[in-house]
């Protein structure tokens, strides 16, 4: 598939330390490649606007790890959006998709407009995305290098009322990594199509080579920082009258701001007629005759970018030689 150039200011990751490094963080700022990515499916506002917090929360947690290959974050429930798929691999290039139960996502919303608290593009700003779309369930980060390595994951269940709130907890809970996430997102409005951000910070464990070496000096930095980010509007994470340096700027100028190389975030998907074709070998013959559309042909549909691939019996006759 053919990639979304980042444009300037916007899908890109900008990482950065304060506190004379004791304290790590990303910025995401995301445009045409969040836009691409949804515009590939005809969701409903409420299931793309928490598809897009998904994308942004991928691709801030994928910043600030060290990996050669995929990051994956998934979130299974039990609600109106039962799935939500989304990665990046270690060059930038994002993708995702979601499931939703459209009979069970109009009662939310009939719900929520009966209680008056309804908004016009979606309903993952108004603080309980979780429990009124997603309800029991769990979120997942994998991180997968390749064959030749063993595969990371990290599960928790989810809780709170955003997914900035379930990332949080994982932390807490299995990282013990003091770590604070604003999401934000827009729907398209004018010429602008949709946008999304995130902005997470993460305190650094104390060492004795820590730039900062009391712990009542640590608190007071990590809580100061906390603050100014929670100070942070949501049209200042999203744009486009400012961009990520100048937010970073604005917040943390008097705390020893330091702006490492920005890196470019694309939509692009990895499918490929090579890859549905050993996916289709992994299976014996028989079983994939049984696929066949009304046409006769086997026809495979991308669920992230949703581009088609058809085989015919001559195809399988290639893939499947006497």
């Amino acid at each position: 598939m053919t990639a979304t150039p980042a444009g300037a200011g916007t899908d890109l990751v900008q990482p950065f330390l304060i506190g004379a490094g004791a304290i790590r963080g990303r910025v995401i700022r995301l445009g045409p490649a969040i836009d691409r990515i949804l515009a590939g499916h005809d969701y409903p506002a409420p299931v793309a606007t928490l598809l897009a917090e998904t994308l942004a929360l991928a691709a801030v947690l994928a910043a600030s790890l060290k990996y050669d290959g995929v990051f994956t974050l998934q979130v299974q429930a039990e609600g109106a959006v039962p799935l939500l798929v989304a990665d990046a691999t270690s060059e930038g290039a994002l993708r995702g998709y979601a499931r939703f139960d459209a009979d069970r996502l109009a009662q939310v919303q009939a719900q929520v407009q009966a209680q008056g608290q309804a908004q016009s593009q979606g309903l993952a700003r108004d603080g309980g995305s979780v429990p009124r779309l997603l309800g029991k369930g769990y979120l997942a980060f994998t991180v997968d290098q390749g064959a030749d390595t063993d595969r990371y994951q990290g599960i928790v269940e989810l809780s709170g009322n955003s997914l900035a709130d379930c990332a949080r907890g994982y932390f807490e809970q299995s990282e013990q990594l003091q770590t604070d996430v604003m999401l934000a997102v827009a729907p398209p409005a004018g010429t602008s199509g949709w946008r999304a951000g995130a902005l997470m910070i993460q305190r650094m464990p104390l060492t004795a080579q820590s730039p900062i070496l009391t712990a009542d000096l640590a608190d007071e930095t990590w809580n100061r920082a906390c603050i100014l980010m929670g100070s942070t509007r949501t049209p200042e994470l999203l744009g486009p009258e400012i961009d990520s340096i100048t937010l970073l700027h604005r917040l943390f100028h008097a705390d020893g701001l330091q702006l490492l190389p920005p890196k470019p975030l694309v939509a692009a998907c990895r499918c490929s007629a090579s890859r549905v074709e050993g996916t289709l070998r992994s299976f014996p013959r028989s079983e994939v005759e049984e696929m066949r559309d009304d046409g006769g042909d086997i026809v495979v549909v991308c669920e992230f970018c949703k581009s088609r691939y058809v085989f015919s019996d001559q195809d399988l006759d290639r893939l499947y030689p006497a």
